[in-house]
């Protein structure tokens, strides 16, 4: 059903009295909701600081709200939410998680006030069918979503949940799972992987962190890994640790790795994967993002 044909049957409802209950006008809503495919995001989330920043990364987050349909929820796979077992945000009011040591004060005190959604953290539990999915309560949004999900929706006024990271699993386990959330695409939710595709903080050149520059193999590791999504060789991706050993110094730990996977996962072959904010910082930390759809 397109716009115009729901218009005009919203017009007739006076007129159809009790033959147009409740329920059915829920149906036509829902239907109008349904016909717009919403795009999949790989955001290179980087320091908590880019939170406050203003940067060249920042601005691309930004400019991506102009660029897609605004969403009725946004699903986040921050690379900060490690469990044991798969759990979602089930709160109507997440708080704004400050998971992070020694940055300034003004960090600290950023909140991202959006509202939760306790219906849609319920239709992921129905999704998925490879994890028994419990709901949380305690959790929140972490700097991954927030830091990244503040600068496209300022306002804080779209439903956001989290789905967490069963750190015991394996990236073959995670790339189905997140397979099995393609329908919310249909349901006007935005999808975002937040994490980073090299992130070896153990390298990290902190007094350069500010400066756009890769050692060696970070920029090898990058470039590889661009060349395998752009040509969805997502099997290659899947089997990182088999790649050589600058992936192995890219990703020393999976867990900023992983929201990569959720993301390409939901690609759909006759879509299209566009990167950008592709870029190294600090030696051994890349921007680049991608967005697909």
């Amino acid at each position: 059903m397109n716009q115009v044909e729901f218009l005009k049957k919203l017009a007739i409802l006076p007129l159809a009295g009790a033959a147009m209950k409740l329920k059915e006008l829920n149906k036509m809503t829902e239907a109008l909701n349904n016909t717009v495919k919403m795009p999949v995001l790989f955001l290179g989330h980087g320091s908590p600081m880019n939170a406050i920043e203003e940067n060249e990364f920042v601005g691309s987050f930004r400019k991506i709200a102009t660029e897609i349909p605004k969403p009725n929820a946004i699903l986040c796979v921050s690379a900060h939410w490690e469990t044991r077992g798969t759990f979602v945000t089930g709160m109507q009011n997440p708080p704004t998680i400050h998971d992070f040591g020694g940055f300034p004060k003004e960090l600290f005190e950023v909140e991202y006030p959006a509202p939760g959604s306790p219906d849609l953290a319920k239709e992921m539990q129905s999704l998925i069918k490879k994890a028994n999915v419990e709901l949380d309560d305690k959790w929140g949004l972490d700097h991954g979503a927030w830091s990244v999900i503040r600068h496209i929706y300022p306002q804080a006024d779209i439903p956001v949940i989290q789905l967490s990271l069963d750190y015991y699993q394996n990236p073959q386990y995670h790339y189905e799972l997140a397979s099995e959330l393609k329908s919310l695409r249909e349901k006007g939710v935005l999808i975002i992987g937040s994490g980073n595709m090299v992130h070896n903080l153990g390298l990290v050149a902190w007094k350069q962190l500010n400066e756009t520059f890769g050692f060696d193999w970070a920029i090898e590791a990058n470039e590889k890994m661009k060349q395998f999504i752009l040509n969805d060789d997502h099997q290659s991706l899947i089997q990182y640790h088999k790649q050589g050993k600058p992936f192995h110094l890219a990703v020393p730990t999976p867990e900023h790795y992983m929201p990569l996977l959720y993301a390409l996962s939901l690609k759909d072959k006759n879509e299209e994967a566009i990167l950008f904010n592709d870029k190294a910082v600090g030696g051994s930390l890349t921007m680049t993002s991608v967005k697909i759809g």
